[in-house]
């Protein structure tokens, strides 16, 4: 299987934007470099059109690349960071060595599954979870990508968790991941929100996508949320919130805690019905 390699030339605050708009096509892997931005999507995904009108409405120049499958562990050596939350979360790969201690420590291969320019979200959706008690809670980790949200929840106390992504690299990642963190079995399928399967509602629900699939989906997270459950969302602009409180109110969640970082917000709701 090809990928097509879309590199753009923009500068970092810049950068982030177009990571958001590409993520809201096909596009599911980034690579920031100094001066640009490398976004990857399978050859049979690529939409030129998608791309172009991006690139016209920022004033952009971008070039494309068909390149073979790669060894996508090698690209993360060069450009992967550590994720630490609160001295309490280290997210880390395989190859970050002679790291402190932290009281959770999660592995992850990212292969295809993660975005530099999400380490933001990433960051913020961790804190989020912190701050809820998961003891003996049922959790639900939609476009859960990498699994670590999934991870978190687990190694928070958490008795049963779900997660879904639409993407195959995605669920066979998070199958990896929760293996290499040697947790016990986590139910994943793969499917979008409307076609997702359950049995009870869920104590938390957790969706770091985008604004317009929150927007776009918010009637079926009320269904997957108990009363009283919470709803942490990410993968959205501070600029957008009042967009997403909005929609979220007329399902009944309630806004409870707000956070930023980087330009990027992440909402805590209550259900209340």
């Amino acid at each position: 299987m090809n990928f097509i390699q879309i590199s753009f030339t923009v500068d970092q605050m810049l950068s982030d934007i177009i990571l958001a708009e590409l993520s809201a096509g096909e596009f599911y892997t980034f690579e920031e470099y100094d001066g640009g931005l490398h976004a990857y999507t399978e050859e049979e995904r690529y939409d030129d059109g998608f791309v172009a009108e991006i690139a016209e409405r920022y004033h952009l120049t971008y070039r494309t690349q068909i390149i073979p499958k790669v060894n996508w562990n090698e690209a993360w050596e060069k450009n992967y960071d550590p994720i630490m939350v609160d001295d309490q979360v280290l997210v880390r790969t395989t190859f970050h060595k002679d790291l402190p201690t932290y009281p959770i420590e999660i592995i992850v291969e990212p292969k295809m599954s993660f975005g530099t320019g999400h380490h933001a979200t990433t960051h913020q959706m961790i804190r989020a979870q912190l701050n809820l008690d998961h003891q003996g809670k049922s959790v639900l980790d939609l476009g859960t990508g990498t699994g670590i949200l999934a991870i978190v929840a687990s190694k928070l106390g958490a008795h049963h968790v779900e997660a879904t992504d639409i993407d195959e690299w995605c669920i066979e990642n998070s199958r990896e991941n929760f293996a290499l963190n040697n947790l016990g079995p986590i139910s994943l399928q793969q499917v979008p929100a409307q076609n997702f399967i359950f049995s009870d509602p869920f104590d938390m629900v957790l969706a770091n996508i985008n604004k317009n699939v929150l927007l776009e989906e918010m009637s079926y997270y009320h269904k997957f949320c108990k009363p009283q459950g919470y709803l942490l969302v990410s993968g959205f602009y501070v600029d957008d919130v009042g967009d997403i409180i909005g929609r979220a109110s007329t399902y009944g969640f309630l806004l409870k805690r707000q956070q930023s970082k980087d330009h990027w917000a992440q909402l805590t709701f209550l259900k209340s019905e």
